[in-house]
């Protein structure tokens, strides 16, 4: 049978942008956002390959799919097979999953996003679903997903002003919303160039903006969780994305390195962690929920 990721991107948890199950994440939580974050790795990959067709991505995506859910057979979906039974010993459901499968079903065949409310809705599938499950796993209650919702779609958007040449030159796909580029004036071609103009640099800038909005709308988060070691994690991740943010106001992700150093990680986490350390958490002595069962 076919193997369902035939381009994989070598990429580890320690290479995203943000921490992944970091030391400051309870030990018993790890392996299964691990087996998350490989299951979506792996999705991602065929989302992004060059050398498959939409409907090839589609067919490998429907079989991940199959496989999460125990109704396909093909070991050849490592992944699948180990979040299938990382959830099914914590008794959590596949939906948040699933979610960003529909989300990389999405990336096989959707090219632009007419608006900011078209970009925030995939959003709702390829970064939402992320923090949602997170939450889950520490049995965090679901009134903690609306804050939590805005940091990752701030997060997901960062992420596509940082990359927005590379996804241009490689895939031929546009996350900068249609409108905003038309507000500035600047053209799609605009992305294929070494440094950006004057036109697409305003609409990353602004966008930017709105990101930092977003974030601002998730600060209340930390206050929110109950687990503290959870609340250090989410507070080192928003101050990069903060830093990030400001990053992408004054420098040019396709002419400039827009990604933090190592140096510039560790010392804004640290920071970060002893905010978040001192910061109280409202909900820290009420009973946590049961998250998404099945």
């Amino acid at each position: 049978m076919t193997n369902a990721n035939p381009s994989r991107s070598g990429k580890t948890h320690r290479q995203e942008n943000f921490p992944v199950a970091s030391l400051l994440v309870r030990a018993e939580h790890r392996s299964i956002i691990l087996a998350f974050y490989y299951f979506v790795r792996a999705a991602d990959d065929i989302a992004d390959s060059s050398t498959l067709t939409p409907s090839q991505k589609i067919e490998r995506l429907d079989r991940m799919e199959a496989a999460l859910l125990g109704n396909d057979s093909d070991e050849k979906v490592p992944q699948a097979i180990v979040l299938r039974g990382a959830l099914a010993g914590r008794g959590l459901s596949p939906r948040h999953a699933q979610d960003l499968l529909k989300a990389f079903r999405l990336d096989a065949t959707k090219l632009r996003y007419a608006d900011w409310n078209d970009l925030i809705s995939y959003c709702a599938y390829s970064a939402m679903p992320v923090g949602r499950f997170v939450l889950d796993v520490h049995g965090e209650s679901p009134s903690t997903w609306p804050a939590s919702d805005a940091t990752c779609a701030a997060l997901q958007i960062i992420n596509h002003l940082q990359d927005c040449g590379e996804d241009y030159r490689d895939l031929d796909r546009v996350y900068l919303p249609e409108d905003i580029m038309r507000k500035h004036g600047a053209a799609i071609e605009a992305l294929g160039a070494k440094t950006a103009s004057p036109e697409l640099r305003a609409c990353i800038t602004e966008l930017a903006g709105r990101c930092a909005d977003l974030l601002r709308e998730g600060d209340a988060l930390v206050g929110e969780i109950a687990d503290w070691r959870l609340r250090l994690e989410i507070s080192v991740i928003q101050a990069l994305a903060t830093r990030i943010t400001g990053v992408l106001r004054i420098k040019d992700p396709l002419g400039e390195e827009t990604h933090l150093g190592k140096w510039q990680v560790g010392a804004t986490g640290l920071l970060a962690a002893l905010r978040g350390a001192m910061r109280g958490s409202a909900g820290a002595s009420r009973p946590t929920a049961t998250g998404s069962r099945i």
